[in-house]
């Protein structure tokens, strides 16, 4: 391998090991944590008649996160999301999705999910269950968890954690039957987050 290769391998083992020890549920300082506006990303896709699968995104939503790092399964989380914030990358189709076909905005302009149960399924990964609504009907989802790193920001002056999830749910659960089956049913959602908690 040539130098600089074997170079950015060690870096990125070593910054792979120093993520890996810190992904600690029960080192988490316990309290209320709020979603990092900086980085903090809810994408979802489905399948585009057999074509691809498109991404799509919410660029405005809040989380406030209740960490309990005695009990971590204690812990629960809930979100806001700005439903007219979705974003497709196209203009016109954002129109659409702002629709009554779609997320109907104009009379439900939030999304919300509030946890129920969390079950912790190996050191730093679980199963978050919780009651997710859009356009007025409530759906429990379940989704798998990752807690990807714990650790005191003291650049920042906070306690922050970082969590992925993903899931699926199916739109047509919640009123957006259109172009099924030519447009996919099932959207996967990907959530990357982190949170942060003032200094004591």
């Amino acid at each position: 391998m040539h130098k600089h290769g074997v170079i950015f391998a060690g870096i990125a083992s070593l910054a792979l090991s120093v993520a890996a020890s810190q992904a600690n549920a029960e080192e988490a300082v316990s309290g209320t944590y709020q979603a990092d506006p900086g980085h903090r990303y809810i994408t979802f896709s489905y399948l585009h008649v057999g074509y691809s699968r498109p991404i799509l995104r919410w660029n405005d939503w809040d989380a406030t996160l209740e960490w309990d790092a005695d009990t971590p399964s204690k812990s629960s989380i809930s979100v806001i999301i700005d439903a007219t914030s979705i974003d497709s990358g196209v203009e016109e189709f954002d129109g659409h999705l702002n629709g009554d076909r779609f997320f109907d905005t104009a009379k439900h302009p939030e999304i919300t999910f509030v946890s129920t149960k969390l079950t912790k399924t190996g050191d730093n990964t679980g199963v978050m269950t919780g009651d997710l609504t859009i356009k007025g009907i409530s759906k429990p989802v379940s989704l798998n968890v990752t807690l990807n790193r714990t650790a005191k920001d003291d650049f920042f002056k906070v306690n922050k954690v970082g969590f992925s999830a993903v899931g699926t749910v199916k739109r047509s659960d919640y009123g957006m039957n259109y172009a099924i089956p030519a447009v996919g049913d099932d959207v996967e959602i990907n959530i990357q987050a982190e949170f942060n908690k003032p200094l004591d």
